[in-house]
Order: structure tokens, then C-alpha cells, then sequence
């Protein structure tokens, strides 16, 4: 017995009253839904593409449609009456109309996307390169001269890669598109797969000719060397750009660009935090103890300092704006300067005996003076 065929407007989920465009619609939507490009392997969807095409053969045909609102599926059945009817696979429909929809959804018929022109401009790649500074040149800005090997315009021919006097030749198989494209009949449709022309190598020209200098590549590599301006306030790891540094562009396409990343080499005194600069001072306990103008080296050179009297190990000041200036160019960081006291060494007989009299009369002479201070502080 044969299979009970669906109703038409049912598969393509519209009402017999449909219009032109409303079919067409519906149609567009269920074959990309269940094309077999989208679901290899799956022999339901191969069906259900193959029953919405059935469908759309059909009702897109004006006589078709008249004869299955009429009679049915007996109105488009080949053996229906004398006249030509429905023939048995995809009702006479044109595949190549099929190909024109599914270009909107796979980039031109089936089997591959559009492939750009290979003679249009072309933007040259751009080259990367690492550079090492120092701290203070990363706080400040500098230039710096950078050598790099790019690719450049051949001056002999100008990029054509043909030799003087003559030019290149448009592709007779290809037609200058750079790609062929080969279309199958299957019990599916037609089915069209695009491919790079052998004879042009997907070039879409050919050189007879080619440049003594460049050897038909329309560019040559040679090395150069350039001046990079490095902005204050750059990071470690941060990247800037030089604008058309890079090889040179295609048929006429505009060079890519040299971007440099920055490596910035530690500093003995400064440590780096954002805008942000750390370091440490060290004080002699009497400093710490009686107070001291100190000479604080900064990047921009030493600064004096009132440090108070009976300042503590670990504690720290801020110099505003002796940072790192920002890179947009508003303002500058602050440096804060950690006081680290030194406790003196390899003392004397008379520093010794001198330091003993300190703690006696600080009464530190013995650890029950200094627990006799905890127990009082703990009182209070």
C-alpha cells in the first residue's frame, strides 16, 4: 500500500489561500530548516527537504496549484488525464531557481560561500616586534629606532608583478573570479561546489611576463629601520600601533600596520602599581627616634622630606605627583615611600654601653619593665 501523502499547504505550514509570496516565504523557511547541509547524515531531514520541495513545486506552479486544489494529489499525479502533470520527482521544478534562494543562505548556491575577488585591494599584514625599555623612558615617553624586514611595493613594477611594458592577463577560465565552480544533477537537485582555478592558481590573472625584480610576487622584502615615538605612562605588556609600517597591501591595498609591545625593564628603587609608584627608605633608629630631613630619590630626581619624629617601621608617605604621568595625558600618579628602620650592627663597647643607658632610662633595662607597660596599657 502505498504511503498516504501530506497535504501540501500543511507542509509548508500556510493556508490554501496563500498568496505567491506567502508561499515563496514558507518555502524559504522550511527548506533551510531541513536542508541536508545542515544535517548531514540525517536521513528524516533528507526527506522532510525533499517532501517541502515536492510541496513547492507545486503550489509555486500556477496550473499545478489550480489542478491540486481541484483534485488533490490526484490533480498533480502523472498519470492524471493527458496533460503533463506532475512528473514523478520534483514536479518539473527548476533547480536552478532553488540555487538562487539558498545563495541568500549559503553565500551562493550550494557547497561553499562567495569567495572575494582576487584582484580587488588588499590590506597588507601587519608585523609584530617587542622592544625593551627602561623604567624612566616608560614613565617619560621616548623614541626609540626599531629595525624590521617587510614586504614592499615592487618599484620596478609598481605591484603588478608583471614586467615593464607589459600587464597581467585576466583568467580565460576563471574570468578573473580566481574560482570555478563545477554543478552536479542529483536526485536532490543540482548541487554546485566552488573550487580555486588551476590555471591561475586562484589569482584570477595570469603573468606572461613576470618583473625581473620581484619575480611576478609585486613585492620584495627589505629591511628598515624606523623611529617609534613611545608615549609616557606606557605599561608592561601594553601594545602601540605605527600606522602603514607593516608589509605592503595587494593591488593596490594600503600597507598594515607595525604594532610593538612594550617590555619594561625592573627598576632597583621603584616598583610600578597603575600610575602608582612604590618604594622603600631606610632610616636609622635616631632618624626614626629624633626625626630627619631626608633627601627621597624619585624619576625626577631626589625631593626632600621632614620625616617626624618617632616614626615606626612600615609606616608611609605620599609625594604627590611624582607617579607615572597617565598615558591619555591627565596628570600624574603619586609615590608613596615606605620607612623601613634599620636596627645598627656590629656596635662598639661605647655604643653599647651608650645604647644600655638609653633602655635604662626608657625602662627597657629588663622584660619586666616592658611587661609592666603592656599590663598598664591593657588597664587602660
Amino acid at each position: 500500500m502505498a504511503e498516504q501523502k501530506r497535504d501540501y499547504y500543511e507542509v509548508l505550514g500556510i493556508s490554501k489561500g496563500a498568496t505567491e509570496d506567502e508561499i515563496k516565504k514558507a518555502y524559504r523557511k522550511m527548506a533551510k530548516e531541513t536542508h541536508p547541509d545542515l544535517h548531514p547524515g540525517d536521513e528524516t531531514a533528507a526527506a522532510r527537504f525533499k517532501e517541502v520541495n515536492e510541496a513547492y513545486g507545486v503550489l509555486s506552479d500556477k496550473e499545478k496549484k489550480a489542478r491540486y486544489d481541484q483534485y488533490g494529489h490526484a490533480g498533480v499525479d502523472p498519470n492524471f488525464g493527458a496533460g503533463g502533470g506532475f512528473d514523478g520527482g520534483f514536479g518539473g521544478f527548476d533547480f536552478g531557481d532553488l540555487g538562487d534562494i539558498f545563495g541568500s543562505f549559503f553565500g551562493g548556491g550550494f557547497g561553499g560561500g562567495r569567495r572575494a575577488n582576487p584582484n580587488a585591494p588588499q590590506r597588507g599584514e601587519s608585523l609584530r616586534l617587542s622592544l625593551s625599555i627602561d623604567f624612566e623612558e616608560a614613565a617619560f615617553g621616548c623614541e626609540k629606532a626599531v629595525t624590521l624586514e617587510r614586504a614592499e611595493t615592487c618599484e620596478t613594477c609598481h605591484g603588478s608583478g608583471s614586467a615593464p611594458g607589459s600587464a597581467p592577463e585576466t583568467c580565460s577560465e576563471c574570468h578573473g573570479t580566481g574560482t570555478v565552480q563545477v554543478r552536479r544533477q542529483t536526485p536532490m537537485g543540482v548541487f554546485a561546489t566552488t573550487s580555486p582555478c588551476s590555471k591561475c592558481g586562484g589569482k584570477g590573472k595570469i603573468i606572461r611576463q613576470p618583473c625581473s625584480e620581484c619575480h611576478g610576487s609585486g613585492s620584495i622584502r627589505r629591511r628598515r629601520t624606523i623611529q617609534a615615538s613611545i608615549p609616557a605612562g606606557i605599561d608592561n605588556g601594553q601594545t602601540i600601533s605605527i600606522r602603514g609600517q607593516g608589509n605592503a597591501g595587494k593591488n593596490g591595498g594600503p600597507a598594515g600596520d607595525l604594532l610593538i609591545t612594550i617590555s619594561v625593564r625592573p627598576h632597583p628603587l621603584f616598583r610600578r602599581e597603575g600610575t602608582s609608584i612604590l618604594s622603600e627608605f631606610p632610616v636609622t633608629f635616631a632618624q626614626a627616634a629624633l626625626g630627619a630631613e631626608l633627601e627621597v630619590p624619585t624619576i625626577d630626581g631626589n625631593v626632600r622630606y621632614d620625616l617626624p619624629e618617632g616614626t615606626q617601621s612600615g609606616v608611609t608617605f605620599r609625594l604627590k605627583g611624582k607617579g607615572i604621568p597617565a598615558i591619555n595625558g591627565r596628570g600624574r600618579g603619586d609615590q608613596y615611600v615606605t620607612v623601613r628602620v634599620e636596627t645598627p650592627k656590629n656596635l662598639n663597647r661605647e655604643q653599647k654601653e651608650a645604647l644600655r643607658k638609653f633602655a635604662e632610662l626608657m625602662g627597657e633595662d629588663s622584660p619586666e619593665g616592658f611587661m609592666d607597660r603592656f599590663k598598664k596599657r591593657k588597664k587602660k
